[in-house]
């Protein structure tokens, strides 16, 4: 029986970028720290893993608008800040020119103790993502909803990939950075968890056994927070234009609230049921919005496009709840105009018609990325 609400699950955004020189397109080896260090002075920004990496946070909101203001202005303050030190800003899963085996860890101790334990795995993890926090209502039912949220990741994936380059090569796939990622542990989707019990056992049991300090080295495609009382999905790479980023975070704050008030949502979910959305996560990695997702109900492999219309549909009373109906409804021109990966790709393929080398070539997407990173290129 659907439990109406009137929690208005509250959201926030974090965005990961990366950096390139203006003059080469390569990662940065030098201006890496200035930037930074005026960075650091616009509020909101932290560093990541690796120098050539920055990421920036929206305060929780229910607003959609509100959210667009500041990680529009925080985009806007980044590319200028990055311009006066000789860099480029630009939003991508992963980096198309930098080098694995030659960028640099940022000084801190978390990221010390992390690649000191995960060698060659932590450096070879260039990789950029989008994170979304929503507030549930009831905290205790975030592993519930967390499971039952599973079948829906493969879309929300497809329509964020944004990674179809790795270490100055085409990969063949539009979101690599997940491939990447796997090579960590504790990452992809998590077990099928029976309750929060079971949750709150893995965890004793991991942190006892010295596995990991806390839950946040749970690195999954979607995680209860322990900082706060939030459902934070983790499987989008990180969004070229911030109408997509805005777009896949209100479809997942629109799934959050129909699971919390529809419990016969995915409720009776199997390992079959993780196995296919195993496979969905491949598809989605390989060919973005181009693929065919199983649909386990029906029996059949459905095409993004109507896999959106379908989502659309079933969210329609959560998004007129919250007040993003127009927001989600991009979801549409994503689909069928493609993710940032098959606009890179684009923008590979024309550099190379004109005579370009690879290496040409990936300035251009470097320099397409740069410029739809930009909010001024907003569509919406």
């Amino acid at each position: 029986m659907a439990r109406q609400s009137g929690h208005d699950y509250k959201f926030g955004i974090e965005e990961e970028f990366f950096l390139a020189s203006a003059r080469s397109r390569g990662a940065p080896r030098s201006a890496i720290h200035g930037f930074h260090d005026a960075a650091k002075r616009l509020g909101s920004v932290e560093r990541e893993l690796l120098e050539n990496e920055v990421e920036i946070c929206s305060k929780p909101t229910a607003s959609v608008d509100e959210a667009r203001s500041a990680l529009g202005a925080l985009r806007g303050k980044l590319q200028a800040t990055a311009r006066t030190h000789g860099l480029k800003l630009f939003a991508a899963g992963t980096h198309p020119t930098a080098v694995w085996s030659a960028q640099k860890e940022t000084e801190k101790p978390r990221y010390r103790g992390m690649m000191d334990d995960l060698q060659i795995t932590g450096r070879r993890s260039v990789v950029a993502g989008m994170h979304v926090h929503v507030e549930v209502p009831r905290p205790e039912r975030r592993v519930d909803i967390m499971r039952r949220i599973y079948p829906f990741l493969p879309l929300l994936l497809a329509l964020s990939t944004s990674s179809p380059f790795y270490d100055r090569r085409r990969t063949g796939l539009h979101g690599y950075r997940l491939r990447a990622y796997a090579e960590l542990p504790r990452t992809g989707l998590p077990e099928l968890f029976d309750d929060a019990d079971d949750y709150a056992r893995y965890v004793r049991v991991m942190t006892a056994a010295g596995a990991v300090p806390d839950p946040t080295y749970f690195w999954w495609h979607i995680r209860p927070s322990i900082r706060y009382p939030t459902l934070e999905l983790r499987v989008a790479d990180s969004c070229t234009r911030l109408d997509d980023t805005l777009t896949i975070a209100q479809l997942y704050r629109c799934l959050v609230r129909l699971i919390d008030r529809r419990p016969d949502i995915h409720a009776g979910l199997t390992g079959a049921s993780r196995g296919f959305v195993m496979e969905n996560l491949w598809r989605a990695e390989r060919n973005g919005t181009g693929a065919s997702l199983i649909d386990e109900a029906s029996e059949r492999a459905v095409p993004v496009a109507e896999a959106v219309d379908a989502l659309l549909d079933l969210i329609a009373e959560d998004a007129a709840a919250l007040g993003c109906t127009s927001q989600i409804a991009h979801a549409k021109v994503i689909a069928h105009t493609g993710s940032s990966a098959a606009h890179q790709l684009s923008a590979y393929a024309a550099a190379i018609d004109r005579g370009a080398t690879d290496g040409t070539a990936l300035k251009a997407v470097i320099d397409w990325l740069a410029g739809e990173t930009s909010p001024a290129a907003e569509s919406i």
